[in-house]
């Protein structure tokens, strides 16, 4: 059945003022009814590409709230399954009239879910389990299997799972012991372990038993948002401040960006200058399964809202975390994080002179993390790089790399502002609404801040602001961009909308919340989006994830690439060299670099444990052999980022008297300073810059 949602709301909003004396059920579901018509509203009315409440809506919200209440498929059988498929293709009808029938019985199965699961949990915890039996293997990801077919079968599950967590527990304990202790029983290994499980799965059911309907009505309502985009989505009043303060110039934290997926937390971003950037083993794309204080049991939070995994991280500075994470090739490791204040503009745009060999020609390297605006009397980050460009130039920089490594993108103006550094004036990037003509955001300034080589190095994190600059300069033909075989592929704006507006009265129920919408598209100054697709660099370098779906690719529902008309552009600043000999050039030089490629092998390995199911075996000498395997892997890998040669790194004269004078500030330059002299990347980027040095 196919209805206009701005027909429906219409008739739904005349009715609020009427209904809000008239509902008779309780204040929860009266305060559900007056939080759902709100956001339906909000998505008609400014959502970029608003959809009909139609059968196929109804089909993604169905697949993602199931998928959200259980995610691990740890509680939910195919027969219970059975009982939710009928409201299939009947929410959209659910959703327009403000009924709540397919909700109310997923909340009732859900919750005799994790009564039976917790049942199953206790039955066999402390029943002798034969670690050594080679007859069975588990599959972990709930992707590459099925739902229980019914509550014989997921009894089984449970059996196997508590099987699993104990080998796992005992061969940690194992790997663990030092070198002069002496080695416990098996037995007492596995009653240790069976110890730790209860503790763990005893506090992780009281959460699971705590949640409340509220919060799966959250749930359900970032079901229904994010069937229009992965961006848009409804924040509780608590979810917002916790929003707000991880936008907040300072906290005291390890300084890593969350987001839940499935039943785990994961990194979305590692804040350049915070504790875990400095201490370089936590990276993007990072699950987290446990965390432990110092000294402390870890927790496991497997299962955890992700406010509640966040406030566990935080702490005071000084403070140490232990996360227990999972890596993209499936290792489990733990990573120590002493805490710190994390300032988010701290992340400031640094550069450095660099060169391969003595007598070679210096190249300025600018590093930037994010698009920050100006802000607290500091200046933007345009104005930042036309400082660092004027002092690399003016100290002999024969031409300059742009680092947007990482870079999540920021502020919009600036990232305008910046392109225009580079060209002399004109279009930079095209900004479109719904159903309204694109403008045009210029760069109006005729000056150009720097007319030599240069060259933008981006992967796959690098997002938003990045790809317009990279797509701008590239587009102009003014620059070189270098990097993964795509970038993160966010070609889109979001904005907050307070729910209270749209409801008269009811103060009682307020606050609602708020909902975040993605109301607009980026296009180039060619007539292409940068959404979904991203950049695609000039020189593409082996990277771990250029096989697999990574950045906007990899998520549910992303909107598609489009392309609107493009916009006069041109530049007179510079005419670059012939990209096939550079390109040509750079193939030759890695495939002759050993670490190279070791990161391509890497990148084939992570493709194929993507595409098959990874079972974990179910005996001890099983799990031991395979985790040997995973290490001595990893051991292959483990520097196959640091080039065995040793750039030459030198720090502004300008800044050095700056640099020296506090004690934090020197510490700080030399681990930027440390990391680009055996990064493979910028040793590669430098030798396509003496290309094109020699080119012209």
């Amino acid at each position: 059945m196919v209805l206009r949602s701005s027909l429906i709301l219409m008739i739904a909003l005349i009715g609020l003022f009427l209904k809000s004396h008239q509902v008779s059920e309780s204040d929860q579901t009266k305060k559900e009814f007056f939080t759902l018509q709100p956001v339906i509203k909000f998505m008609d009315r400014v959502h970029y590409e608003p959809k009909s409440l139609d059968d196929q809506l109804s089909h993604q919200v169905y697949d993602s709230f199931v998928k959200s209440i259980d995610p691990a498929k740890r509680f939910l059988t195919q027969e219970g399954i059975n009982q939710l498929k009928p409201f299939v293709a009947q929410l959209d009808e659910q959703i327009a009239n403000g009924t709540f029938e397919f909700f109310d019985l997923a909340e009732k199965l859900i919750g005799e879910g994790v009564d039976k699961a917790q049942q199953y949990y206790l039955k066999y915890v402390n029943q002798d389990l034969n670690i050594h039996s080679a007859l069975d293997s588990l599959i972990i990801n709930a992707d590459d299997r099925n739902f229980s077919a019914n509550d014989q079968e997921l009894e089984a599950y449970w059996k196997k799972l508590l099987q699993y967590e104990t080998i796992v527990k005992v061969h940690g304990m194992k790997v663990a012991k030092d070198d002069d202790a002496e080695m416990k029983s098996e037995a007492e290994l596995i009653k240790e372990a069976k110890e730790t499980i209860s503790k763990n799965f005893d506090e992780w059911f009281k959460r699971l038993k705590s949640l409340r309907r509220s919060d799966r009505f959250e749930d359900y309502l970032n079901s229904i948002t994010s069937s229009y985009d992965p961006h848009s989505n409804y924040f509780s009043p608590r979810e917002k401040e916790n929003f707000d303060l991880n936008m907040n110039n300072s906290y005291e934290g390890i300084g890593a960006r969350l987001i839940p997926e499935g039943e785990l937390t994961k990194v979305t971003e590692v804040i350049p200058g915070g504790p875990a950037w400095k201490q370089k083993e936590l990276e993007a794309n990072d699950f987290i399964i446990k965390v432990a204080q110092d000294g402390e049991e870890a927790k496991d939070v497997r299962g955890w809202r992700e406010d509640d995994v966040i406030e566990l991280i935080r702490g005071k500075k000084g403070t140490k975390v232990i996360l227990t994470v999972r890596k993209a090739d499936g290792r489990e490791v733990n990573i120590a994080i002493i805490r710190d204040q994390v300032v988010l503009e701290e992340g400031r745009a640094k550069s450095l002179l660099i060169r391969t060999e003595a007598e070679g020609a210096e190249i300025g390297y600018i590093r930037l993390p994010k698009f920050y605006f100006e802000a607290d009397g500091k200046p933007g980050c345009a104005a930042d790089i036309a400082t660092e460009v004027d002092k690399l130039v003016k100290e002999g920089a024969q031409g300059i790399i742009l680092d947007l490594r990482n870079n999540g993108g920021g502020s919009l103006s600036e990232v305008v502002d910046m392109t225009g550094l580079f060209i002399d004036k004109g279009p930079v990037v095209q900004v479109k609404s719904r159903e309204r003509k694109p403008y045009v955001l210029e760069d109006e300034d005729p000056a150009v801040q720097y007319q030599g080589p240069l060259i933008v190095l981006v992967n796959h994190f690098s997002a938003s602001a990045s790809e317009i600059i990279a797509a701008a300069l590239q587009d102009y033909n003014r620059a070189i961009i270098v990097g993964s075989s795509s970038t993160f592929g966010k070609g889109t704006v979001q904005r907050f909308h307070q729910l209270d507006r749209f409801i008269v009265g009811n103060n009682d129920l307020k606050p609602l919340g708020e909902v975040k919408i993605t109301t607009q598209k980026f296009y180039r100054v060619n007539g292409g989006s940068t959404q979904l697709k991203g950049v695609i660099p000039d020189i593409i370098l082996p990277s771990p994830y250029n096989y697999v779906k990574a950045g906007e690719k990899e998520l549910d529902t992303p909107l598609a690439w489009s392309e609107i008309e493009p916009v006069d552009h041109a530049q007179h600043v510079m005419v670059l060299p012939d990209r096939e000999l550079l390109t040509h050039a750079s193939k030759g030089r890695v495939a002759n670099n050993e670490k190279f490629q070791l990161v391509e092998e890497r990148a084939i390995l992570l493709k194929e444990q993507h595409d098959e199911h990874m079972k974990y075996a179910l005996s001890l000498e099983g799990y031991e052999l395979e985790y040997d395997e995973r290490e001595a892997q990893n051991d292959k890998f483990k520097n196959m980022y640091k080039s065995d040669r040793t750039l030459l790194v030198r720090n502004l004269e300008s800044e050095i008297a700056h640099i020296t004078e506090d004690e934090s500030r020197k510490a700080n330059n030399e681990d930027f300073m440390d990391g680009v002299k055996t990064d493979i990347y910028i040793e590669e980027v430098l030798n396509i810059m003496k290309d094109m040095l020699s080119q012209q």
